[in-house]
């Protein structure tokens, strides 16, 4: 298992990205890995994720390839267009299109005011951190599942802008300014 993120722990950036038929292309996009708890259970649930799936994937072949992206700017936000935090992409497809959120007191104490992060809906349920189960389904699914190449190209066509939520966490957090 390869692991190319921005961390500096590998010695390779966000933009090594990998693209290719035995690739499986995880990124984890996050603001705050210091105080965020949702951010850092959701880290922490990747890890372990890929932990349990890593063996399988390589007796098939096929590579995965994390890129820890730290969301600390709007350009950066745009950029990847960052909807809502944290979020973990497989292949460029959000594990979880739909979303809700709640107030993340962390990272409202971060900025100074309030903020909400994403709640992870799995089987009925709701997370602050989502399940490592989840985590696996959708990585399962992304190699094994009889998935559409649809999710990354279609949320493309829609024009990007920023949330007001993140909007009001960069402009308030003077750290991101």
């Amino acid at each position: 298992m390869d692991c190319k993120c921005n961390t500096g722990c590998c010695g390779s950036t966000e933009n090594n990205r990998v693209e290719g038929e035995n690739k499986i292309i995880i990124d984890f996009l996050y603001l705050d890995l210091n105080i965020c708890n949702r951010c850092q259970g959701t880290g922490e649930g990747l890890e372990e994720a890929i932990a349990d799936v890593a063996k399988v994937l390589e007796s098939a072949g096929i590579e995965i390839v994390v890129n820890k992206i730290h969301i600390n700017s709007k350009e950066k936000a745009i950029q990847y267009r960052f909807v809502t935090s944290p979020t973990i992409r497989v292949n460029g497809r959000d594990i979880q299109m739909d979303f809700k959120e709640s107030l993340c007191e962390p990272c409202g104490d971060l900025c100074g005011n309030e903020v909400d992060c994403r709640v992870w809906v799995y089987k009925g349920k709701e997370y602050n951190v989502p399940p490592k189960a989840m985590i696996v389904d959708a990585i399962l699914r992304e190699v094994y599942g009889n998935t559409e190449k649809m999710p990354d190209s279609e949320a493309n066509k829609e024009p990007y802008q920023l949330p007001e939520n993140l909007r009001r966490f960069f402009e308030s957090n003077k750290k991101y300014i």
